[in-house]
């Protein structure tokens, strides 16, 4: 990475993290407000004392929270076909099987030849299955 990419990174976190405070300032006056016309100014900034507590410590439990990564039942080469491990694959990364789906549409619109192999590989692949 140049310098000139980092500090582009740098001045866009910075930014970020300045929105981001301006919405936390705006939220408590704004909660403030609210809580003070019905509890009154000690009240209302004991409602925002508190709220902004419970926000610290779902963020606080939400960045220690301990991780288990789930075990994954791995079948075997042969038992699975090729469309049930890509049906698995995109239940576990739905974001990866999006950006691959939006790729192949690309390709096939720029290149209709491609859908005429697709389509007479999957009927050659059908027909030399035997039946069940």
């Amino acid at each position: 990475m140049n310098l000139r990419r980092i500090l582009n990174l740098a001045a866009a976190f910075a930014a970020v993290a300045t929105a981001a405070g301006v919405c936390v300032v705006a939220a408590s006056f704004a909660l403030y407000a609210l809580a003070k016309a019905y509890l009154g100014a000690a009240g209302g900034a004991a409602v925002v004392a508190g709220v902004f507590a419970i926000v610290a410590l779902v963020v606080a439990w939400l960045a220690t929270r301990k991780v288990t990564p789930r075990r994954k039942a791995v079948p075997a080469a042969s038992d699975a076909s090729v469309i049930d491990r890509l049906i698995d694959m995109a239940k576990e990364r739905p974001l990866i099987a999006l950006g691959a789906t939006a790729a192949a549409v690309t390709v096939l619109i720029r290149n209709p030849a491609v859908v005429g192999a697709i389509v007479s590989a999957f009927v050659a692949g059908n027909a030399s299955k035997p039946d069940k």
